[in-house]
């Protein structure tokens, strides 16, 4: 009915049918209406809010059985897809998984500047392919973490009236008999918390009492209180289950390992809610960085690392690493928001503009040279023409006695200041005439001397006005403000493109496939967003630390062994050309060429020649006197 479209009138009827049977309290209807609509929802078809909405309102049936099943499933329904996914791949792919490609700035330099053009050309197919395959891994994996979209917790009408009523079910302890049953309920809820960033105060004293080492499955416990920790939850109603973690796991005279998974419970909460952390705290559990034991000093390392990004004021100079010794950062105080102003990315833009220009203006030197030349070329122009020279002054005088520096001359390029500086020059004129007929000779040189400042000052008027710097402000000037800034401004499908590719760039140099510019900041640790972490799933696996534990020589040998099993067997130079099918090389073809008739009429003549000679010097051999003479 649905294979090729829905039909939503007959859906709907379906629906309904289903949706009475499981409201119904027999125990066998029920079951087999949440089957169907399981299922349903899983393979697609019915993925609506509805079917989501009575899929989680099964978690409040009579029957615990009915509740155990709807739980398991919205808690597995990651796994679910991932087997479904992993069955879909064994099918379309019969043979071997190839080796992973990893992409590299060497290779890529070598694609575009080292060997021929020929094995340049295969470098760049090369290099396009695992690009290629590159995106299509992203793009599966990114398919494969948005799976908490489809969950049907995420789909919920009323997402604090779900946590409150299956939080109210499990503290009554009369209906819930066994403890994993609890777990499960916990981890739903902790589940819908973190997903939908509710505020569900009486649940985080809940855990105390089962925060302990020695606790069954405690290591679940404490992934269910990080998922439901986030930035909207005040500090104060966490911080009770927050020392409960610290002074019983992370204690001198606790087990290494749950020294170990109790920093990283600590890191995993602090980095959803960093406020909880003090300056004191923070350097005592610091200080297990120089633990003999290895997972102890990797989760250490890990929490001093997270706190060099977030607050690098609490932790000590010696920990917080040269680049993060003035860092000023600091996180963000309870209800505090980013609210964007602009287009996300349009910094990035104005960014790039401003290097632009940068460049621009530093073009502006060689041109500013060449000007210069031609005014001092015509200088040298003025002083061939005229008799007498003389010395140039540092500053010029104006009328009223006031010293001008040349450099801070404003160039407006207004028709009233140049109407001014001509009859400025004009009096000085007149007052140059009047001291040459009253000094004589003697200011001939002192008046030249000034008349060339002037001619200076007009070349370099001409050249200011013709600059580029010159021409960019007044254009600046001429357009207004930039259109992105005001309130009414658009940015067009081309600045979009350019943001697009810029954010793709700065992922780039994240990864280490470009080179970081110098102002670029560069991070070992990434923060995830808030809404990030709301959708990112805490694996309780990942709280313990696994430490790489040394190979002995048999597993060592057992390793080489394995990764030479593709391999051919290893023979000499001279026997793989021996048994070569490929044809002869280039030397065996040379030696089995016909010589050209030249070189064979000239080889023919040579060795007639040579017996020639040998002919003729065997006749005039000396042999000594005959004795009978």
């Amino acid at each position: 009915m649905n294979v090729k479209h829905k039909n939503e009138a007959k859906n709907r009827v379906l629906q309904n049918v289903l949706f009475r049977m499981l409201q119904l309290e027999d125990e066998t209807k029920a079951k087999r209406a949440l089957i169907t609509l399981r299922e349903l929802h899983r393979r697609k078809v019915w993925f609506d809010e509805n079917t989501a909405n009575a899929i989680c309102s099964a978690c409040f049936h009579p029957s615990s059985r009915i509740m155990i099943a709807c739980l398991s499933f919205l808690l597995d329904y990651e796994k679910i897809e991932e087997e479904d996914d992993s069955d879909a791949s064994s099918s379309d792919e019969d043979t071997p998984s190839k080796s992973h490609l990893a992409i590299n700035r060497e290779d890529i330099y070598k694609a575009h500047h080292k060997g021929t053009l020929a094995s340049k050309k295969k470098k760049k197919a090369k290099l396009q392919r695992a690009i290629r395959s590159l995106k299509k891994q992203q793009r599966v994996t990114s398919e494969k973490s948005t799976s908490n979209y489809h969950t049907p917790l995420n789909h919920l009408r009323d997402p604090q009236e779900f946590a409150e009523k299956l939080f109210s079910r499990l503290q009554n302890s009369t209906r819930v008999e066994r403890f994993e049953v609890k777990m499960m309920m916990l981890k739903v809820v902790a589940r819908t918390i973190g997903l939908h960033r509710l505020v569900l105060l009486n649940f985080y004293p809940y855990f105390i009492n089962y925060i302990t080492p020695h606790q069954n499955g405690v290591t679940e416990l404490l992934a269910a209180a990080v998922q439901a920790c986030h930035d909207m939850v005040p500090p104060d109603a966490v911080e009770p289950l927050f020392k409960q973690i610290v002074n019983k796991f992370i204690d001198d005279r606790a087990q290494p390992e749950a020294i170990a998974v109790g920093l990283n419970t600590t890191r995993e909460i602090c980095l959803r809610m960093p406020l909880l952390m003090t300056e004191d705290l923070l350097q005592d559990l610091a200080l297990y960085k120089k633990s003999h034991t290895k997972a102890v000093s990797v989760a250490a390392r890990s929490l001093i690392g997270l706190f060099r990004e977030l607050n690098p004021s609490l932790l000590i100079k010696k920990d917080r690493g040269r680049q993060h010794v003035d860092s000023k950062a600091r996180p963000k105080a309870y209800g505090e928001v980013d609210v964007l102003s602009n287009v996300p990315g349009l910094d990035l833009l104005k960014h790039d503009d401003d290097n632009e220009e940068s460049d621009d203006d530093d073009d502006e030197p060689s041109l500013r040279g060449t000007d210069e030349m031609v005014a001092s070329s015509d200088d040298e122009g003025l002083q061939i023409t005229n008799t007498d020279s003389g010395s140039e002054d540092d500053n010029m005088i104006s009328e009223d006695g006031d010293e001008i520096d040349e450099n801070d001359s404003d160039v407006s390029g207004d028709e009233d200041e140049d109407e001014d500086e001509e009859e400025n020059t004009e009096d000085e004129e007149e007052e140059f005439d009047n001291n040459d007929a009253k000094d004589g000779g003697s200011g001939v040189k002192e008046n030249i001397a000034k008349k060339r400042k002037f001619a200076d000052f007009d070349t370099q008027l001409n050249d200011a006005e013709a600059s580029l710097r010159t021409l960019k402000r007044l254009a600046k000037e001429n357009m207004g403000p930039d259109p992105s800034d005001s309130t009414d401004g658009f940015l067009s499908n081309e600045d979009f493109r350019r943001i697009k590719e810029l954010k793709a760039k700065q992922r780039l140099a994240q990864q280490g496939l470009l080179k970081k510019s110098s102002d670029a900041k560069s991070t070992a640790f990434k923060i995830p967003t808030s809404d990030e972490l709301s959708i990112k799933r805490i694996d309780p696996a990942k709280l313990e630390v696994h430490v790489k534990r040394r190979m002995t020589k048999e597993e060592k040998l057992a390793l080489v062994k394995a990764g030479r099993e593709d391999r051919g067997k290893y023979m000499a130079k001279a026997a793989v050309k021996q048994k070569k099918s490929g044809g002869l090389s280039n030397k065996q073809k040379e030696h089995k060429k016909a010589m050209p008739l030249v070189a064979k009429r000239a080889k023919v003549a040579k060795s007639r020649v040579e017996k020639r000679k040998k002919q003729q010097l065997s006749g005039k051999n000396f042999r000594g006197k005959k004795a009978w003479k």
